[in-house]
């Protein structure tokens, strides 16, 4: 089989590995770990290409002239042009880390995380002109840990989503179709990145374990925001703290306990364990961050 491979350097590794060496391949971001290895291991007449512009009729009158079989991508970070995707005889073909169709976009690990989501997982579906709507051809579901973050939810899902790409070039390369089943719309939920109102921290509105989620689906890029008496602070890391408040402690306060600074929040409090002052990027942690209160 001849395909067409879009993404990280370390999927197209992992692909090489199993024997289905690309005619083409693009890397969206050629700085990633693992380039230099793939450089190593792809053959010459492979052609190569290092975060190109696809709407450049150039390269995709040079990916064209490759006449792939099939496109096989892997966390490639913008839009495929539609004709590229239509040029693939065998099918067009992606992994994306959620079970769609919930969390369709770019940060499905933030999403998942601050809703609150017992499971998560990874979806092999068909490429279509329009981000992750394609049929779903195989899921993986994966546990989100209660300590989990972006990061360490998003690298427990490469191994799956790896597999997952594995076997779609296993099938491929046999000779045999793969299917699909249509997204119900009913159950599609959104996934954009993550706004300032969506990374603000309001402890008198929301209950400590939402508020500790959030921080955990922020972390460690870009971060949820708080305000600390009068000090903009990126807070890194926090857990839920369900001890005794001093008595005129209300919403939105915080106190210096035993193990830390405090946050009350609508329910329970936020322990403060590890922060980052905006005004100077000077990291505070445990009891460090006292010295932000009056």
């Amino acid at each position: 089989m001849r395909f067409l491979y879009l993404g990280l350097p370390l999927g197209a590794t992992v692909l090489l590995r199993a024997g289905h060496v690309p005619v083409a391949c693009v890397i969206g971001h050629p700085d990633a770990p693992g380039m230099p290895r793939l450089r190593r291991r792809l053959p010459r007449e492979t052609l190569l290409l290092g975060r190109p512009s696809l709407s450049d009729p150039a390269v995709r009158d040079a990916l064209l002239s490759t006449r792939y079989d099939a496109l096989l991508s892997w966390f490639w970070p913008k839009r495929i042009p539609i004709e590229l995707i239509r040029a693939a005889p065998r099918g067009a073909f992606g992994v994306h880390p959620s079970l769609l169709p919930r969390w369709r976009g770019p940060d499905p690990y933030f999403h998942a995380i601050a809703a609150g989501d017992h499971t998560t997982g990874v979806s092999l579906h068909r490429l279509e002109a329009d981000y992750d709507t394609g049929a779903v051809i195989a899921r993986v579901s994966v546990p989100i840990r209660d300590d989990d973050t972006a990061w360490t939810l998003a690298r427990r899902l490469d191994r799956p989503s790896l597999g997952l790409l594995v076997t779609c070039a296993d099938v491929l390369d046999a000779g045999l179709s793969l299917g699909g089943e249509a997204q119900d719309p009913a159950l599609v939920t959104e996934a954009p990145p993550p706004g300032e109102e969506e990374l603000a921290l309001r402890f008198v509105d929301e209950d400590a374990d939402a508020l500790c989620r959030r921080v955990r689906a922020a972390a460690p890029e870009p971060g949820a925001s708080a305000l600390l008496e009068e000090t903009l602070v990126t807070v890194q890391r926090a857990r839920p703290w369900r001890g005794a408040f001093p008595s005129a402690l209300r919403a939105g306060e915080a106190f210096v306990a035993p193990e830390g600074v405090v946050v009350r929040a609508r329910s329970g409090g936020v322990l403060l364990e590890r922060v980052r002052v905006e005004d100077d990027d000077e990291v505070l942690e445990g009891a460090e961050i006292a010295q932000l209160l009056g």
